[in-house]
């Protein structure tokens, strides 16, 4: 006799992929209705306002159902497709510690991904469970409530119930059967497999090389811009036609509605809150920049030295490409901006008002804002205050390029604690930035330019910066903010100076 199954069919929500994000639109479809997945199959690609990013399925089954067209934006939370799934119903395993959690992680924000998402308290409802057969005694006390011990591992579930964490697992190489998690349960978190890469490899990874091409999303982003704005030019020729006949022209031209979605609109939202509840002021000063050129150069000179050293000894090819990459001005700056915080500390924080506490962090996770296709993106070197310049140079080409290419995870874009803008690199000189909240300062750098300068008693022309640090008067008076922008200048002026905290 054929054993009895029980099958169910379990609706996959679209999961809360980063800090912020209430919706996504659905790119393209990874399967069709009747295709067999398999658990942490990527199902759909997604834009969210920060990345484009494959959302696996947490169940393995038949897809049954999908809910939304290519082109739909969904709120999070909302249902993505359903899996019918199937188990023999004597051999039903008793509940898992990761499905407790399972369960608790969704009443918390409705599927909300482990290591992203939010941290709302549970809400007071129990999930209706599908019908399923009863369970000898024995079994069901074994899932009872009692003294929490670390999950067995064995060949059972792994305690892990976000599709993101273990796609990083697979993508690194980590075996998850060997973590023991800090989640409720021991319920393995992003952290817990992060921490596990970088016991294996501590040092950080190379960039990769050359320059990204131009990527489909931002070609498409222009390709709907230039129709939006078509109706708008045609309109203007038609009225300079009227006006070079003598008449006067009947209309200036219709206006078009962009809708403020995706990356703009996160932009505009956390720009307003920022302005909202922020005191920010600005504080500015030139320096000269032409000692630390100097010093670039020189680092840059000696970049097909360290290459042809590299080649002739034991060194590793991944330490080899990071030291044999030129030195960018941004990344002397970022080298700069870690020494500062460094001796003013009060700038690496934010504000807690319902607690009224400052929270000073003891990492410096630097963001950099970088402007794309898809709009301003401000992604992070993590732990900036543990590397070499040349490791934070190594970073930024990494994540420069995987931005321009839409790449960028949420965890790449989120969790920064200070922001440098380059915005020299449009050519301007000065600007009085909006705070990335929640941080409470962002140091800006204007272009490099000759001017007329007194340099050693003479005038001269030297290469002038103009540096300007804008701050969250909450957190310290004018008296640190100006400390610290004195700081980055001598050491913009005179690069010596930032080897004594080296």
């Amino acid at each position: 006799m054929a054993p009895a199954f029980d099958v169910n069919s379990l609706e996959f929500k679209l999961p809360d992929l980063g800090e912020g994000l209430t919706e996504a639109e659905i790119v393209r479809w990874l399967v069709q209705v009747g295709d067999v997945v398999a658990v942490d199959q990527p199902v759909v690609e997604v834009e969210t306002a920060k990345a484009m990013v494959e959302v696996p399925c947490p169940y393995g089954g038949v897809v049954t159902a999908r809910f939304g067209e290519e082109g739909t934006e969904l709120p999070v939370g909302s249902p993505l497709l359903t899996v019918a799934v199937g188990a023999p119903a004597e051999t039903r395993a008793p509940e898992e510690p990761a499905e407790r959690a399972l369960q608790a992680a969704e009443e918390s924000s409705g599927n909300v991904l482990v290591g992203y998402g939010t941290g709302a308290a549970p809400a007071r409802r129990r999930r209706v469970r599908p019908t399923r057969a009863a369970s000898p005694a024995p079994a069901a006390a074994s899932v009872g409530r009692g003294p929490q011990r670390p999950p067995t591992r064995g060949d059972g579930p792994v305690p892990v119930i976000s599709p993101l964490v273990r796609k990083l697992a697979r993508e690194h190489g980590v075996e998850l059967r060997a973590l023991t998690g800090s989640g409720p349960d021991g319920l393995i978190m992003r952290a817990d497999v992060e921490a596990a890469i970088e016991a294996v490899a501590r040092a950080a990874s190379a960039a990769a090389a050359g320059v990204a091409a131009e990527v489909r999303e931002g070609v498409a982003l222009k390709a709907a811009v230039h129709e939006a704005d078509e109706p708008i030019r045609a309109d203007r020729a038609a009225a300079r036609r009227q006006v070079e006949a003598g008449q006067e022209p009947t209309r200036a031209g219709a206006e078009t509605r962009h809708p403020l979605t995706g990356i703009r609109g996160l932009v505009a939202d956390k720009m307003a809150r920022s302005r909202r509840e922020i005191p920010e002021a600005t504080c500015w000063v030139d320096a000269d920049a032409t000692e630390l050129l100097a010093v670039r150069a020189a680092m840059n000179g000696a970049t097909n030295t360290a290459k042809n050293s590299a080649t002739n000894t034991a060194v590793s090819g991944r330490t080899a490409e990071r030291d044999g990459q030129k030195v960018s001005l941004l990344a002397l700056f970022a080298r700069i901006t870690v020494a500062a915080l460094d001796r003013f500390p009060e700038l690496n924080s934010s504000v807690d008002m319902e607690a009224r506490e400052v929270r000073r962090f003891a990492d410096v996770h630097l963001g950099f804002a970088a402007q794309t296709d898809r709009g301003l993106v401000v992604p992070v070197v993590r732990h900036a205050q543990a590397r070499t310049t040349a490791s934070i140079n190594a970073e930024l080409i990494r994540l420069t390029e995987a931005g321009r290419s839409g790449t960028l995870t949420p965890g790449e874009l989120t969790g920064g604690t200070f922001t440098l803008n380059n915005y020299g690199v449009f050519g301007v000189d000065g600007s009085t930035p909006i705070i990335n909240h929640p941080e409470a300062a962002m140091l800006g750098v204007g272009r490099i330019v000759p001017k007329p300068w007194v340099h050693q008693g003479e005038l001269a022309v030297r290469h002038v910066v103009q540096l300007s640090l804008t701050f969250d008067h909450r957190v310290c008076d004018g008296g640190t903010a100006g400390g610290f922008l004195r700081y980055v200048a001598d050491c913009v002026e005179q690069p010596a100076v930032l080897l004594r905290s080296v």
